[in-house]
């Protein structure tokens, strides 16, 4: 990714360009919906060891399908922040059918 992007409206359409293949989208899917079950799991018992297994489960499913389905480098490498915030927007977007995953 060359360009960088001033604001989130510019962004996301080119984050969900870096998500077209669906296995992609899945795996993401998987890790966040991974990621909030630990988070649930954290609350519940205050180990912190949940918030390692969030972190993991989280990324690691986004790092899955970027590696081995989209074959590209997950834009949040070069834009964490919009980055984060876009992976929940297509959470929320598949989530509620407006995306398909």
């Amino acid at each position: 990714m060359t360009t960088r992007y001033t604001n989130f409206a510019e962004f996301y359409p080119y984050y969900l360009t870096q998500h077209a293949n669906r296995m992609c989208r899945r795996a993401h899917f998987i890790g966040s919906s991974s990621a909030i079950a630990a988070i649930a799991q954290y609350i519940d018992s205050m180990n912190p060891w949940w918030i390692l297994v969030a972190l993991v489960t989280g990324y690691g499913g986004a790092w899955v399908g970027h590696f081995m389905y989209e074959k590209n480098r997950p834009a949040s490498f070069d834009q964490p922040l919009y980055s984060f915030r876009a992976d929940w927007k297509m959470y929320w977007q598949m989530l509620t059918g407006k995306l398909s995953w």
